[in-house]
């Protein structure tokens, strides 16, 4: 092979590779994210946060697990003629450069049967699933209202 096409490709092909190992490493980030608290123990509770897709790649959110929780999932409140009904959600796909918010009558996580008493100021580690088979790790604040 001509040399000259070797100099001129390698360091194309080195960018290239650099940028796809890059993009697999790339993960969603959380902010703001919470678990709101009752004064009344419950046995559900529900997350909150805003899921922000950096990434060059879109991302697709799958489910979520926990130590502090028997059960979380991904729902969806919505208004079905004037009746609020909540669904599960078995994807929440986020595009490259775009936010996915869970908030109080929307998307949300359910917690369901928390193990021990979760009181204002505490924290709790929810682990978010991903289509490829990531995992995010995220640290929610528990408080009585939205950050």
């Amino acid at each position: 092979m001509d040399r000259r096409i070797v100099t001129t490709l390698l360091p194309a092909l080195l960018l290239a590779a650099s940028s796809a190992a890059h993009a697999a490493d790339c993960l969603p980030r959380v902010e703001g994210a919470w678990v709101r608290v009752t004064p009344v123990a419950t046995p559900m509770m529900a997350g909150f946060g805003r899921i922000e897709n950096r990434c060059a790649a879109p991302v697709a959110v799958t489910g979520a697990e926990s130590l502090s929780f028997a059960d979380v999932s991904l729902h969806e409140t919505r208004d079905e003629g004037g009746v609020s009904r909540m669904r599960e959600v078995a994807q929440l796909p986020i595009a490259p450069g775009k936010t996915a918010e869970l908030k109080p009558g929307g998307l949300h996580l359910m917690l369901h049967r928390p193990y021990q008493p979760i009181a204002a100021g505490d924290r709790v580690v929810i682990t978010l699933k991903l289509a490829d088979g990531r995992s995010l790790p995220v640290t929610f604040e528990a408080r009585q209202t939205a950050p």
